[in-house]
């Protein structure tokens, strides 16, 4: 039993490495291009040699064209550009935040517009709002006021939000999605 729960227990796996660079590439000829180089197809030796002469690196970029093409640049620098390019895209991705409002199917006036002006503020901030009926025991038979609830909801919230899903019952919860208006 000694041995059961050995397996690769605290070791990664070599990462795997995105492009092929220098003896890597097993094409016979290839397309090269980068700066200091008069673009062609050359066999792979002269790829490799104009390289080594520009103590650069071959780094093949596009594996599927016929023949490969390949760009001669430093492959560290090339990472860390790649790299720098994903993490910009990343910050300029935008996040989706949902708020939540729960009514039940008897809310009152008071409690409702409470609720509306904290839609309303939400909506102001860029995030979705999810309102949803919850139906707690034999409420659930008054689905249809919660229906109402809802839709009457997203009515005084139309100036401001535009209905992203119509109410639709899941379980013992009747949702509803209200995206923010493009300004």
């Amino acid at each position: 039993m000694a041995g059961f729960h050995q397996r690769n227990r605290g070791q990664r796996r070599p990462q795997e490495a995105q492009h092929k660079i220098n003896q890597a590439i097993r094409a016979r000829s290839v397309r090269v291009v980068g700066d200091n180089v008069e673009p062609g197809v050359y066999s792979i030796s002269e790829a490799l040699k104009i390289a080594d002469d520009q103590e650069l690196d071959l780094v093949e970029i596009s594996p599927k064209a016929d023949p490969p093409v390949c760009k001669i640049i430093d492959y560290k620098k090339f990472l860390y550009q790649q790299k720098k390019k994903q993490k910009e895209m990343k910050a300029k991705a935008v996040k989706v935040v949902v708020k939540e409002i729960r009514f039940g199917p008897n809310t009152d006036e008071h409690d409702y517009n409470f609720k509306l002006k904290h839609a309303e503020k939400f909506l102001n901030e860029g995030a979705k709002v999810k309102a949803y009926v919850f139906f707690k025991g034999r409420s659930i038979l008054f689905k249809d006021k919660g229906e109402i609830l809802l839709l009457k909801f997203a009515q005084d919230l139309e100036e401001i939000g535009k209905v992203e899903q119509m109410p639709r019952l899941e379980g013992k919860r009747m949702t509803m999605f209200i995206t923010p208006k493009k300004k």
